[in-house]
């Protein structure tokens, strides 16, 4: 749903994948290596993800595949990577992904670059509902369009593109009208769900938990007006304002 062609070798962003109806199946970082060859970096399942990819190939001379390439994430700031552009750093590949709420670079090398550990997983994502991105593992997208889930935050999805399935509701809502709901921060309580309603002050359903981890969650919710009461069970929630910076 963004612009490949845009990209120069080294570049990457923000990306993912669209059905027909607009809602966001996958979300991933996609990074250009050459003219011949892009990584997808993603939470989401890698086989499932590149069987569906694979329907789409017909007569194209593509080949989809889990690349033999490990993802390590510390949270300091990159040695040479800057915002959209990877850097070399022998055979490993940096990327940036630090973001107002703190340092961050992401390593994909040959073999792990760092041991993983629970809390370090954890703290990851955390730094990333925290700069509003809902590409969490685990996470079902497909309720969603990409002005629902805000990625425009992220410069995620292009409507000035050729056609991609799914862009004739993206570029109708960017040009025609605009999305009503949008992404938001929220702090939650330890039982909160993903799918969990949140209604407004007379009790109406009004929004959707997405995505949770800890005590802090990600849900679309009405865009206005902005400071209207959420509500969880029956208890009101507190809003968290988004960090910003981690667009490419």
């Amino acid at each position: 749903m963004n612009d490949v062609m845009s990209l120069t070798d080294g570049d990457w962003q923000w990306s993912g994948w669209l059905d027909p109806k607009g809602r966001v199946q996958a979300l991933f970082a996609l990074l250009r290596i050459d003219a011949e060859t892009a990584w997808l970096v993603t939470a989401t399942d890698v086989e499932a993800f590149a069987a569906s990819l694979r329907r789409f190939v017909f007569r194209s001379k593509v080949t989809i595949k889990d690349a033999p390439v490990h993802a390590s994430g510390v949270f300091t700031a990159p040695q040479s990577a800057t915002g959209r552009r990877s850097a070399r750093i022998g055979d490993a590949v940096e990327l940036d992904f630090s973001g107002d709420a703190g340092a961050r670079t992401l390593v994909l090398a040959p073999s792990p670059a760092v041991p993983a550990t629970v809390d370090d997983d954890a703290a990851w994502w955390r730094l990333d509902i925290a700069h509003g991105w809902p590409g969490l593992p685990d996470t079902s997208l497909d309720h969603w369009t990409p002005q629902q889930l805000s990625l425009q935050r992220f410069d995620a999805f292009s409507v000035k593109k050729g056609c991609y399935p799914g862009q004739e509701i993206v570029a109708r809502t960017h040009f025609l009208g605009r999305a009503k709901r949008g992404l938001a921060r929220l702090r939650v309580g330890a039982d909160t769900a993903a799918g969990d309603a949140l209604t407004d002050a007379d009790g109406r359903d009004v929004g959707q938990v997405v995505v949770v981890r800890g005590d802090e969650a990600l849900a679309v919710v009405p865009l206005e007006p902005v400071d209207a009461a959420l509500h969880l069970r029956g208890a009101a929630v507190e809003r968290l304002n988004l960090a910003d910076g981690l667009q490419r």
